[in-house]
C-alpha cells in the first residue's frame, strides 16, 4: 500500500511539473521569444503589464474615448472605436505590438501584405488559443473558430448551404418575413406611431430569417435559442477580462457558472431540434434530415466520416447552427441598421434607389434577378459597410514561421487587422474617407483595388456573404418601395463595439408611408 501511495504522488508531483512546463513555455517562453524577433525587425510597442499585457490600457483608452456621445452624426469614428490603435500607430509607426493578456499581436495595416497573409498563408493561419476560449461557450469550434484541416472540412460540408440554386431558394423566406416585418410597421403607423427604432426591426427580421433556414418548422425554438445566444454574445464580449492568467476560465465565479448555463440551456433546445429529425428518420417518417442546414449537417453526419478521418459529430454540429445563427442574423441586422441611419440621414439616396426600383420591377414584384441591376442600392450597401463594417478588426494568428514581405512572422505571433481603420485611411480613400459617398463604388474595380474587406478575404473569407447581401438588398428594396424615413430628432450618435460594431441606444427613424406622400 505504501509503495502505491508513493507511485500515485510520484505520478501526481509529475503532472504538476509537466503542467508548469507547459504553461512557463505558453505563457513566458514563447511570447518574449515572439517579442525579442519582432524587436530585432524594429517592430515595437507599449511596454505590457504582468499576465494582463496591454488589456488594462486599451480598456482605459476605450472608456474614455466612448464616455460621451458623437455631437453629431459624423462618421470619423475610428478615434472613438480604436483609440489604443490611434496612439500606437503614431508612436510606433504602421507596425507595432500589443499584449492581449500574454498574448503578442502585430497590427497590419498595410494592404499588400494582409493580402498576402489572407490568401497565400490562408492555411498556416488562423484563429488562435485566446480567441477560441473567449468564444467557446458562444459559438464553441463552429466554421468561424475551426483552424487547419476542421476549418477545411467544414468549410467543405457547409459551402454548398450558400451557393447557387441553394441560396436563391432562401430569398422566399426572406419576402415572406419582409411582408411580415412591412404589416407590423403599417399597422403601428396606422395606430398613430411615427417614431421607430428600426434596429429592434431588424434583429428579430433577420433572427426570423436565420431561423427558418437554419430549422425551417422548428422557428419558435429557433427564437428562444437566438434570445440565449444574444445575451451569451455580450458576455463573452467580457472575456479577455477573465483570462488574465492560467486556469481563470475554471474558476466558479458568477460570471462563468452564468456563460455555462446559458450555453447548457441553447445546447438543450438544439439537442430536442436535432433528436426530434433523427426520430423523424430512425421510424421511418422521413427518409432525410431535412433541406435546410441543419439537415445537411445530420445527412452528413450520416455518412460516420468525411476524408482524412474528420468526424462530424453532434456537438460541431451544435457548434455550427450556434456559428451561423450569431453570423447568420447579428451582422446583417447591423448591417441593415447601419444603411438605415445613413439612408435616413441622406434621402436623396432614398429617391435614386426607389426610381431605380420602379424602373426595374415596372409594378412587377421584387424577384432575385432584380438584384444584381439594383446598381445604387449596392453601391449603398458598400459604402455602409466601409463606414460601419459590422466586424471592426480581422484577427489571425501564425501556426508557423513565414514570410511576410519584409517581415518573418513567427510562430505564435497574432496578427491585428483593424479593419474600420482601413476602411476610413484618407490614404488608400481619398479626403472624403469620413464622408458617405456612395458613388466612390460606382466601379466594380474601385473596392477591390483599395482593399475592401467587410467579409474577410481570401479563402477563409465569409461563407455567407452570398446570403447576407441577397438579404440585405430585398429587406431594403421592400422597405424602400413602401416607406419614406427621415432621422428622428430622438437618434443620439454612439457607435460601439461589443463584438461587432453596434449602436449604442438603436437607430430611430420617422417612418412615412409612401402612398400618404
Amino acid at each position: 500500500m505504501e509503495l502505491v501511495g508513493w507511485m500515485c504522488l510520484s505520478i501526481l508531483v509529475l503532472c504538476v511539473l509537466k503542467v508548469a512546463h507547459s504553461s512557463i513555455i505558453c505563457y513566458w517562453v514563447s511570447p518574449r521569444r515572439i517579442q525579442k524577433i519582432m524587436e530585432k525587425q524594429g517592430v515595437r510597442g507599449p511596454k505590457p503589464r504582468f499576465l494582463v499585457g496591454n488589456i488594462l490600457d486599451t480598456a482605459s483608452l476605450l472608456s474614455k474615448s466612448t464616455a460621451n456621445d458623437c455631437r453629431s452624426i459624423h462618421h470619423d469614428i475610428v478615434s472613438r472605436l480604436l483609440p489604443h490603435y490611434i496612439l500606437w500607430s503614431k508612436t510606433y509607426g504602421k507596425r507595432f505590438i500589443f499584449w492581449n493578456g500574454v498574448e503578442p499581436r502585430m497590427c497590419l495595416t498595410e494592404t499588400e501584405l494582409i493580402k498576402e497573409l489572407l490568401s497565400k498563408y490562408s492555411s498556416l493561419s488562423g484563429k488562435s488559443w485566446l480567441q477560441q476560449q473567449g468564444s467557446k461557450h458562444f459559438i464553441g469550434r463552429g466554421l468561424l473558430m475551426a483552424n487547419g484541416d476542421d476549418w477545411y472540412h467544414q468549410r467543405h460540408i457547409v459551402a454548398p448551404a450558400f451557393m447557387g440554386d441553394k441560396l436563391k431558394s432562401y430569398a422566399g423566406y426572406m419576402v415572406d418575413c419582409t411582408k411580415q416585418m412591412l404589416t407590423s410597421l403599417e399597422n403601428a403607423i396606422a395606430n398613430g406611431q411615427t417614431e421607430f427604432e428600426i434596429g429592434d426591426y431588424m434583429t428579430r427580421l433577420t433572427a426570423d430569417i436565420i431561423s427558418r433556414t437554419e430549422f425551417d418548422t422548428n422557428y419558435e425554438k429557433g427564437k428562444q435559442i437566438f434570445h440565449l445566444l444574444t445575451v451569451l454574445q455580450n458576455l463573452c464580449a467580457r472575456s479577455t477580462r477573465h483570462l488574465w492568467f492560467p486556469g481563470s476560465r475554471f474558476f466558479p465565479s458568477k460570471y462563468n457558472r452564468e456563460i455555462k448555463s446559458l450555453k447548457s440551456e441553447v445546447e438543450r433546445l438544439l439537442m430536442e431540434i436535432i433528436q426530434s429529425r433523427k426520430d423523424c428518420v430512425e421510424i421511418g417518417r422521413s427518409s432525410s434530415h431535412g433541406n435546410d442546414l441543419l439537415g445537411m449537417l445530420l445527412n452528413e453526419m450520416q455518412k460516420k466520416k468525411s476524408g482524412n478521418g474528420f468526424s462530424l459529430n453532434l456537438q460541431v454540429i451544435m457548434d455550427e447552427c450556434k456559428t451561423f445563427f450569431f453570423a447568420g442574423h447579428d451582422t446583417t441586422a447591423l448591417l441593415l441598421t447601419w444603411t438605415m441611419m445613413l439612408l435616413a440621414t441622406n434621402p436623396p439616396w432614398q429617391h435614386k434607389i426607389r426610381a431605380q426600383l420602379k424602373q426595374l420591377c415596372n409594378g412587377s414584384p421584387l424577384c432575385v434577378e432584380h438584384l444584381s441591376k439594383l446598381t445604387q442600392l449596392n453601391m449603398v450597401i458598400n459604402e455602409s459597410l466601409r463606414l460601419y463594417p459590422p466586424a471592426s478588426l480581422l484577427p489571425r494568428m501564425a501556426f508557423e514561421d513565414i514570410k511576410l514581405g519584409d517581415l518573418l512572422i513567427p510562430k505564435g505571433l497574432s496578427i491585428w487587422i483593424p479593419v474600420l481603420a482601413i476602411h476610413h485611411s484618407q490614404e488608400i480613400w481619398g479626403k472624403d474617407a469620413n464622408e458617405f459617398n456612395p458613388n466612390r463604388f460606382a466601379s466594380k474595380s474601385y473596392a477591390a483595388g483599395r482593399h475592401f474587406m467587410p467579409f474577410a478575404a481570401g479563402p477563409r473569407n465569409c461563407v455567407g456573404q452570398g446570403f447576407a447581401l441577397m438579404e440585405a438588398k430585398i429587406i431594403l428594396a421592400m422597405l424602400i418601395s413602401k416607406f419614406s424615413f427621415t432621422i428622428s430628432p430622438n437618434y443620439r450618435h454612439a457607435p460601439l463595439v461589443v463584438l461587432t460594431m453596434k449602436p449604442k441606444y438603436g437607430v430611430q427613424i420617422l417612418l412615412k408611408p409612401l402612398s400618404d406622400l
